[in-house]
Order: structure tokens, then sequence, then C-alpha cells
């Protein structure tokens, strides 16, 4: 069983700057995608980046600019760089490892980011 676990998450002005980091546990097989989802009350769970084992990287348009996601294969874990916050990222974020062939599909606990002066 793979579990992961997110970190990162708070408080920061307009403006601001967080990273958040997510740590995958257990074994892990190639050919997946790595990333961040976000979710607020009465909206549905959004993309907002993610990374092929692979290499490829994809954006919502809303971050593209701003975030910046990077992975290490090697300690399972991704990142999130998120710059020039905005009060409309203010979301629970969650991380997700997912199988390119379907086999899995994981979800992190959620980690709280407010971004409010």
């Amino acid at each position: 069983q793979v579990q992961l676990v997110e970190s990162g998450g708070g408080l920061v002005q307009p403006g601001g700057s967080l990273r958040l980091s997510c740590a995958a546990s257990g074994n892990i097989f190639s050919h997946n995608v790595m990333g961040w989802y976000r979710q607020v009350p009465g909206k549905s769970r959004e993309l907002v980046a993610v990374i092929f084992s692979t290499g490829p990287k994809k954006y919502a348009e809303s971050v593209e600019g701003r975030f910046t996601i990077s992975r290490d294969i090697a300690y399972n874990s991704v990142y999130l760089q998120m710059n020039s916050l905005k009060p409309d990222d203010t979301a629970v974020y969650y991380c997700n490892l997912r199988a390119l062939n379907g086999d899995y599909d994981y979800w992190g606990q959620g980690t709280q980011v407010t971004v409010s002066s």
C-alpha cells in the first residue's frame, strides 16, 4: 500500500510564496504521473500541476508562470513551488500519484493553503 504525506501548506499574504511537498512511501512502479490538485468548498477538485515519470509537465492555465512542479524520482517525492500567490489560490491542495495504465490511484490527505491579507 502506498501512502502520500503532504507538507508545506499554511497562511500567506497575497504576492507571497509557499512550497508544498509530497512524499510517497511503499512500492511505486514506473510509468506514472504525480502532482497536485486543489479543491474549495462547493466546487470540484481541479488539476493544478502534474509531472510524468518520463518528465513532461502540465499546468492549469490559472497557475502557469507562477507555480513550478518538480519531482525527485529517487525519493518518490513531488514539490510545488507557488509564487505570486493570489486569494483565488486558497484551497485544500491534494497530492496524487496515478499509474498511467490505471493500476493505482492514490491521494494524500490534503493540506490547506490560505492566501489572505
